[in-house]
């Protein structure tokens, strides 16, 4: 089952996806995993051993709380989706049980993949900073199986640090045979992704 559309897809054509995309495509016990950091997770050998590679990305986007503040606002809003070949619906709330559609352009049609977050997590006041982070499993659907987190943190020297951490793995014939190009395409959107982040942030 693969979910595609010839034109940009309508709120209507996401909400189709999503109601047919059913559960999470991923054994449970891997559910929530992206909370750990980063280094922690490369390390994580039961991820590795049932065949998922981890991918992160981590960009300076500014300094200040004005700043974080601001970026955490940006993904609340899906800002950091703000390309012109891949979107999410900015009506979908950042909250656990929410289910939604990353849709991307890939040659002619679009793709939708069906996602659902896992957990919200936010740390407001503490001597090393602040952050704000949620990440989303895959559903049935998706070409790909796993979870990934999107975060924004504010450290001890007040810089701020937009990151995605992702581990995954083919769901489908296309993605298993197509996987090393899959792969050169999270990096290019993690890229793409952090641009369209610091953008925001400059403007």
């Amino acid at each position: 089952m693969v979910f595609l559309s010839w034109t940009r897809p309508s709120p209507e054509e996401q909400k189709a996806c999503i109601n047919k995309s059913g559960s999470f495509n991923y054994d449970k016990r891997f559910r929530g995993t992206t909370e750990k950091p980063a280094p922690l997770l490369k390390q994580d050998s039961e991820l590795a051993k049932d065949g998922f590679s981890v991918n992160c990305a981590r960009v300076l986007v500014g300094s200040g709380r004005e700043t974080f503040e601001k970026g955490k606002a940006a993904l609340q809003n899906w800002r950091h989706f703000g390309l012109n070949w891949a979107f999410v619906d900015p009506k979908a709330q950042i909250q656990s049980g929410t289910k939604f559609c990353v849709c991307v352009k890939e040659f002619f049609p679009w793709l939708m993949m069906p996602l659902q977050v896992v957990y919200v997590s936010e740390n407001k006041n503490s001597k090393k900073g602040a952050s704000f982070s949620f990440g989303s499993g895959t559903l049935q659907g998706h070409l790909l199986a796993g979870e990934e987190r999107f975060s924004i943190a504010l450290d001890e020297n007040d810089l701020v640090w937009y990151e995605i951490l992702s581990f995954s793995k083919p769901a489908h014939l296309l993605s298993l045979f197509g996987y090393p190009y899959v792969l050169l395409r999270q990096k290019y959107f993690a890229h793409q992704s952090g641009s369209a982040v610091k953008k925001h942030l400059s403007a």
